[in-house]
């Protein structure tokens, strides 16, 4: 459900959005930000050389490790380091920013893969970027809902932008709410904040005005009753919508809207979108 505002509290509405909506591309456009990676480079245990990061790069039993050549420097976690450094194994998701000079070479593992992904910040997307299209904030689409836990939580396993790689979040829950008259519910994920949630959903915008493969909603807390609510103008775009760089994960089959939602984030110029 949605309430009826106030003019004072719709431009208060607005004013928050536009807030989040200006701190959504801060980010994004960022020096080290997404729109700044130059390379997505996957590693075995062949030593491998990038026109994009110094050293030798390769992964094994023991995790990622670089060769650095004479010269090359490396500043892991505060500390130079020279000649060979070992990462580590990483975790699931997990991943460490080496700066070299004014770029960052980011080591992660994504859907059981090590890669490598370095970040310049003279970029030529980062450097064309001119902000993302958006619709016009509007209280309706604000939607009250409720979040119903599962007797346990489930591994839910997704696809991802790139073929092939898959990715698997552990679903603590569902959150069931009403659109357009329509009783529909969306799987949530774990959230970026504590007992937040994160759902991933398509809708009948999708590969029209949105984003094709997926938008991202972050959802606060639930009240004690349950209580959600559902602010689809902040419905935001994924790395993948501006760069084929990005492992971003899709959403569940069960999370395939069919109703339009015409709020939030839309296709980035960067993919055609005005």
């Amino acid at each position: 459900m949605t309430t009826e505002l106030t003019t004072t509290d719709l431009q208060a509405f607005t004013e928050d959005w536009l807030g989040w909506y200006r701190a959504q591309e801060e980010r994004l456009a960022d020096p080290h930000g997404f729109l700044a990676i130059t390379g997505l480079h996957w590693l075995d245990d062949r030593p491998q050389r990038f026109p994009d990061a110094p050293g030798s790069w390769w992964t094994d039993a023991d995790g990622v490790t670089v060769s650095l050549d004479d010269g090359e420097e490396l500043v892991v976690e505060g500390t130079p380091v020279h000649g060979e450094h070992r990462f580590g194994v990483l975790p699931e998701r997990g991943g460490v920013n080496a700066v070299w000079g004014d770029a960052v070479i980011e080591v992660a593992k994504r859907g059981g893969n090590d890669i490598v992904r370095p970040r310049h910040p003279d970029a030529p997307l980062r450097a064309a970027f001119t902000g993302t299209p958006a619709y016009a904030p509007d209280p309706r689409w604000a939607v009250t809902g409720r979040y119903v836990a599962f007797d346990e939580p489930r591994p839910t396993t997704v696809g991802a932008a790139v073929e092939g790689l898959e990715h698997v979040y552990v679903a603590p829950g569902r959150v069931e709410f009403e659109l357009d008259g329509r009783s529909l519910s969306l799987t949530a994920f774990p959230g970026h904040t504590p007992h937040g949630l994160t759902v991933l959903f398509t809708d009948a915008t999708s590969g029209v005005t949105t984003y094709a493969a997926n938008r991202s909603l972050s959802v606060d807390a639930p009240a004690a009753d349950g209580t959600v609510v559902l602010d689809f103008n902040r419905a935001a775009n994924l790395p993948c919508a501006y760069t084929d760089l990005a492992t971003c994960p899709l959403p569940p089959a069960e999370n395939r809207l069919p109703v339009a939602v015409e709020a939030g984030q839309k296709i980035p110029r960067e993919r055609g979108g005005s």
